[in-house]
């Protein structure tokens, strides 16, 4: 059985190569965003949600994801639209919980899981992206 056949719904095209090179783009310009914020002076998290590369990627998902519409690299394209718009509740949850002196150690515990999630999610897409395999199995 095949990966695209276990997708369930019908999902059993290839994808057009520009989908495909802009799905590499996207974990590209996520993942340079994620270096940034660890080489840089911004955090991981406020340079994944605030960067140019990371906001120019979404911009990017939006715009082609119609492309793999059908294929197995679909997936993809929600799972790295998914992780950019969680990032930024997490984010949105954390900075309210920074104004009390109680939520202060839970938001930075929030901000730290959200750094770990965020290498998780762009290190495994991209794998499996290069593995041309859809992100739910």
């Amino acid at each position: 059985m095949t990966d695209a056949s276990r997708l369930g719904s019908g999902a059993v095209s290839e994808p057009p190569a520009s989908a495909l090179t802009i799905a590499k783009i996207v974990y590209g310009l996520h993942g340079f965003a994620i270096l940034v914020g660890i080489a840089g002076s911004a955090t991981v998290i406020g340079s994944f949600v605030g960067s140019v590369p990371s906001i120019v990627a979404v911009v990017l998902n939006y715009l082609k994801r119609r492309d793999a519409r059908g294929t197995w690299l679909e997936s993809h394209y929600r799972w790295q639209i998914r992780t950019f718009w969680y990032a930024i509740v997490w984010v949105l949850i954390a900075a309210l919980l920074m104004v009390t002196l109680i939520g202060i150690p839970i938001a930075v515990a929030i901000l730290i899981g959200v750094t770990i999630w965020l290498v998780y999610r762009i290190g495994r897409g991209w794998l499996r992206l290069l593995d041309r395999k859809p992100m739910y199995d």
